[in-house]
């Protein structure tokens, strides 16, 4: 029987160490979770490579917004991916759309040329894609080994139908990642759904500042997004018993 993996995406430190903790197989390491994760600084990035031995992939995208880069925003991508390879991570996550929706191979092979020998995931800029099958073959191609999806809806479950489709259709050239939404009260459910192997999840919890005091006409809420290290040893428990 194959493994079931769960990838654990990251925001800061105490998350990773949750995560390593609480039996998790993957770190995706991001920054900036209100525009969605952006690339992590290096120092985060090589700390976290110091501190546990779970297989690191940090997640290369140098803003929020959409997933069509310029061509100076592609060259600074590019020296990311040195930094990573430098830091010994095992890989790194991007996605690069063109205009119309499709998968821009041109760049996007050139990263993972630039990765290697590291792996490389395409992220849920899939998700954004006009077609999905063809997006699919596309990112074969280009020779990425895993894609994360919520099968172009804003959850996993939501468009558990299409990763099921994908999945077969990928007939194991590549491994289909279901994303987004997943905890353990579903994360059952979405296995048996899709025969998906391997998950997504952020097990997202928002940690209360430690401040005492708090300035009182600043509106801002200075809550930390956590991944909660019992919702993650949850899940690890119900994927080690299917």
């Amino acid at each position: 029987m194959e493994k079931n993996i769960l990838e654990i995406c990251c925001y800061n430190l105490e998350s990773v160490m949750n995560a390593s903790a609480a039996g998790g197989d993957r770190i995706e390491l991001c920054a900036d979770p209100g525009a969605g994760g952006t690339t992590p600084g290096i120092g985060l990035i090589k700390t976290v490579r110091k501190k546990i031995e779970l297989t690191l992939y940090p997640i290369i995208r140098i803003r929020g917004g959409d997933f069509l880069f310029s061509d100076e925003e592609f060259q600074v991508m590019l020296q990311e991916v040195d930094s990573c390879k430098s830091a010994g991570c095992e890989g790194v996550v991007f996605g690069m759309l063109q205009p119309d929706g499709r998968i821009d191979k041109l760049h996007a092979s050139r990263l993972v040329e630039r990765a290697y020998p590291m792996g490389v995931c395409f992220h849920r800029a899939f998700d954004w894609t006009r077609n999905p099958f063809e997006a699919l073959e596309d990112i074969i191609e280009i020779g990425c080994e895993r894609i994360l999806t919520s099968g172009q809806q804003p959850t996993a479950i939501m468009g558990a139908s299409l990763i099921r489709d994908l999945i077969k259709m990928a007939d194991g050239r590549i491994e289909i990642m279901p994303g987004s939404g997943i905890r353990a009260h579903n994360i059952r459910d979405l296995k048996i759904e899709t025969g998906a192997t391997q998950f997504h999840s952020s097990a997202r919890i928002l940690k209360k500042t430690s401040m005492e005091f708090i300035q009182p006409f600043m509106a801002e809420d200075q809550s930390l997004v956590m991944a909660d290290r019992g919702e993650i040893e949850q899940m690890v428990a119900h994927l080690s018993r299917i």
